[in-house]
């Protein structure tokens, strides 16, 4: 089988889509499946991160109006070759990749499959109105790539439930497929020693962890005003490490300027072994996002054994809760404040237990292998 798949980007800050994106095809290629990979990107901007790839990658851009990511380029290159393929799969909504794939698609008959990677959560509706009347516009062309897709695929239950409110008219042939991660071969152990032998004085003692894109979405605010709190009042609170790239740099000055920065490292991205070994070194990561249709890093976290502390705003908080793999609350202050403080609360048997269930939710629910395999195998039995 060979498969096309279509994204806004492969740049690696971009978070979790091309990450995702990267893990699953290299399960594919395992399992016999071609993978080549279609992008509006300029081909000057992502050329180094393009030929990391083991993949061939079309870079036809550069896209114009800004994320909307216009290229008659795109559109003409894929009238001419996605009869090369048996399939494609296309990252997200609303933007032009998606369109003119499916345009393609449906006039040369390729059976074509979309991720919305959270964007038809109704939290970006609410949050953002102005720009709800603008897509609302926009749906009749959205709501025809959805409607004639193979499938719209679904990472978790939640996220397939959330995107039936978002707009009217809605028909979809939905699929929750899952997603995940894959490990390291290091053990929990050995990445943590790693990490301690790398890292400077704040590394050799407990800490917490937000590893994410640091914008409004994520929370960050919450989470950095209710730890300040919490060490007003107990000086003795493990630091809280901020990784993660600035992708709105003036919400992390604000949040820098308005919150006593005690205890507090920012640490920047990290990547490869080192996101590994700082997860694993972690007491707890905790992401108290408005929205997250998965949240790649907390699967990452779980595979490495580190409990979670989220919101339920985080689409799979019902795997964390009910198999004890972390902590779940609103996505409020007094709710990052709540999962703090019953953190802090916990005795190291209890902290110990969590460590192990949160290995065991990994294994049971997100193991990218199995989620490929189910996503290949339904593949395959549409084309044949």
């Amino acid at each position: 089988m060979k498969l096309l798949r279509v994204i806004h980007t492969i740049a690696p800050q971009s978070g979790g889509p091309i990450e995702g994106l990267k893990q699953s095809s290299r399960i594919m290629t395992e399992l016999g499946v071609t993978v080549e990979i279609a992008s509006p990107d300029c081909p000057e901007a992502i050329q180094a991160e393009a030929q990391s790839l083991p993949w061939q990658v079309h870079a036809l851009g550069p896209g114009r109006f800004g994320s909307y990511g216009y290229s008659k380029k795109l559109r003409t290159w894929l009238s001419a070759h996605v009869c090369d393929y048996d399939a494609v799969i296309i990252h997200g909504n609303w933007q032009h990749h998606g369109l003119a794939t499916a345009n393609a698609c449906i006039q040369h008959n390729v059976p074509y499959f979309i991720f919305p990677h959270g964007m038809l959560d109704p939290w970006f509706n609410e949050t953002y109105p102005l720009k709800k009347i603008k897509k609302q516009l926009y749906w009749s062309y959205e709501y025809k790539v959805l409607k004639h897709a193979a499938a719209v695929l679904f990472t978790c239950a939640e996220e397939c439930r959330l995107a039936r409110k978002s707009f009217s008219p809605y028909a979809v042939t939905e699929q929750v497929v899952g997603y995940g991660t894959t490990v390291p071969e290091l053990n929990r152990e050995e990445l943590i020693r790693q990490f301690q032998s790398d890292t400077p004085t704040w590394g050799q003692k407990p800490f917490l962890l937000f590893m994410s894109r640091i914008q409004e979405k994520k929370g960050l605010d919450l989470l950095v005003e209710a730890y300040s709190e919490l060490r007003k009042s107990n000086p003795n609170t493990p630091a809280l490490v901020i990784a993660g790239p600035e992708q709105q740099p003036e919400y992390a000055d604000r949040i820098r300027s308005q919150f006593d920065q005690s205890g507090i490292h920012w640490i920047g991205s990290l990547s490869g072994i080192d996101k590994w070994k700082t997860l694993a070194a972690s007491e707890a990561l905790v992401l108290p996002s408005h929205q997250e249709n998965f949240g790649l890093v907390v699967a990452e976290a779980l595979a490495v054994g580190t409990p979670t502390l989220i919101s339920n705003k985080v689409n799979i908080w019902n795997e964390i809760q009910s198999g004890n793999a972390g902590l779940v609350q609103d996505d409020t202050l007094a709710g990052t404040e709540a999962l703090l403080k019953t953190w802090h609360s916990l005795s190291a048997e209890q902290r110990s237990a969590m460590s192990q269930a949160a290995l065991d939710v990994f294994k049971a629910h997100f193991d990218i292998s199995e989620s490929t395999k189910r996503l290949v195998d339904s593949i395959q039995t549409h084309i044949n």
